[in-house]
């Protein structure tokens, strides 16, 4: 079966683990924790994580002891994760948000840079859309994506599995190409009307050393 394009990921993160490498830094995404402080999400509260790669916002959530269950549709990253991390191996799950539902509802979901991989409009209203029928009637959603929310920016989605190279920590590395699309503010808020959510706040935030420059929206029902 032909592969997804938004599923190159998953031979990125293979290519990069067979020589003993990680493709992301381990340091948590500050605008999570600033969020769950912010909105006083407690750590019995259930919060679904979209997106979670090698796990930098999962680990940290789950040894501060936070009731969390941590996704990516990327079975090689979810078997990655649950080998580095054995015990909180249970938190690690294989789904594909734009196929599958995730049981029950959550006071929090994050997706922090999961969205821009989504090049194609039936995608991403399928994304937003899963973020609705998952959250609380009280519960939030923090989702950031790449941009400045000035320029638009949309890669073509059939050369997602071509090798490129890309910087690493390690040096220059030939990975699949995977994709990008960074809107405009406006757009980024046309999508979230249109999906029945409302922005609670939005702004600029970072992630470093791989994002400079994040959107972020804070969303409920």
């Amino acid at each position: 079966m032909k592969k997804a394009y938004y599923e190159a990921y998953e031979e990125r993160y293979r290519t990069v683990h067979e020589k003993g490498l990680r493709w992301t830094s381990p340091e948590p995404t500050p605008v999570v924790m600033d969020v769950i402080r912010r909105y006083g999400i407690g750590k019995d509260a259930p919060i679904l994580e979209i997106g979670c790669g090698e796990g930098r916002d999962a680990v940290y959530l789950l040894k501060e002891g936070y009731r969390l269950k941590a996704t990516d549709i990327s079975k090689e990253v979810i078997d990655y994760c649950r080998r580095q991390y054995p015990e909180y191996a249970e938190a690690f799950y294989v789904l594909d948000i734009l196929k599958e539902d995730a049981d029950g509802q959550y006071d929090l979901v994050i997706a922090v840079a999961v969205v821009h991989m989504l090049t194609e409009d039936a995608d991403r209203k399928a994304f937003w859309q899963f973020i609705r029928n998952h959250l609380s009637v009280s519960g939030k959603a923090l989702v950031c994506s790449m941009g400045n929310g000035e320029h638009a920016v949309r890669s073509d989605p059939t050369q997602a599995f071509e090798l490129k190279e890309r910087e690493h920590a390690s040096g220059k590395i030939l990975v699949p190409a995977t994709t990008c699309r960074m809107v405009t503010w406006q757009e980024f808020e046309e999508e979230i009307a249109e999906s029945g959510l409302k922005i609670t706040e939005k702004g600029m935030t970072a992630s470093p050393p791989e994002f400079d420059s994040l959107m972020y929206a804070v969303v409920s029902l």
